[in-house]
């Protein structure tokens, strides 16, 4: 049995998958941790598995998985998987994977009832927070626009916990063409704000039909103009004396909100 050492050519090239422009070149990304890959192998997205040697016993099954479905699997040194990992603890198992986005219009043309939208988001664990809520709240896809993180960044899977094997995901560079897709496609747009002419308990009208929610910039929220154009803008009741929520806790609340409406038609 072969062992890949931190100095082989597949371990290098592996290793520059952390990088956005190469995963973009190659059209492939590398996942890391049982969940991630046990979830690339169920959507059938895996090309190859890699598994750290003396860990070999411990992931039997996935490994067995991935062999039945016709995957390389290949076993590293402890030096090569301490150049792949990214945790801090290495997990010692690791996926190539084909990059998983998708244009908007394939999302779009099969009617979606709801969206999840982030906006100009840069932090990847909130983007991958979003990504397992959106996915655990029933949406149809997660949408990023502008200049959001690559929702294929490592710390970005990793907070996905598997959903961004679930969850369709779709880039647009332009928010204004994005946002214009969206409407023309006869998805309400809504826009979260904390001075919001609509108050979240009261949306159940709005909720009830497709709409996508529009979450802003961690450090910035959403943009005046933005929020302006939204067809409702939506505040989250807040009870306490917190000025605000994050990114990621508006959307479990708004996303919520939305399950609960559909659940109830």
């Amino acid at each position: 049995m072969e062992v890949l050492s931190e100095r082989s050519a597949r371990v290098v090239s592996y290793a520059k998958l952390h990088r956005a422009a190469v995963r973009r070149a190659e059209g492939r990304f590398l996942v890391e941790g049982p969940n991630s890959v046990s979830a690339a192998l169920d959507a059938g997205r895996a090309q190859r598995v890699l598994v750290r040697e003396g860990d070999v016993q411990r992931h039997t099954t996935i490994l067995d998985d991935a062999q039945a479905a016709g995957i390389v699997v290949e076993v590293l040194s402890d030096r090569a998987v301490h150049k792949l990992s990214e945790s801090m603890t290495a997990p010692g198992l690791f996926a190539v994977c084909e990059l998983l986005d998708r244009p908007l219009d394939s999302v779009l043309d099969v009617g979606p009832s709801l969206l999840a939208v982030a906006v100009e988001a840069r932090d990847p664990g909130n983007v991958g927070t979003l990504l397992r809520c959106a996915d655990a709240m029933g949406a149809d896809a997660m949408v990023l626009l502008g200049d959001s993180v690559d929702p294929h960044n490592g710390k970005c899977v990793r907070s996905s916990a598997g959903s961004i094997f679930h969850l369709p995901v779709t880039r647009e560079r332009s928010v204004a063409d994005g946002l214009d897709a969206i409407r023309a496609a006869g998805v309400t747009t809504l826009a979260t704000a904390a001075d919001g002419e609509l108050s979240l308990d009261d949306a159940d009208d709005v909720l009830v039909g497709p709409h996508a929610w529009l979450f802003g910039n961690e450090a910035h929220g959403l943009d005046r103009d933005i929020q302006r154009d939204a067809d409702h803008r939506v505040s989250i009741p807040i009870a306490g004396r917190a000025e605000s929520l994050n990114i990621a806790a508006a959307a479990a609340i708004c996303l919520y909100a939305s399950a609960r409406r559909h659940r109830s038609r």
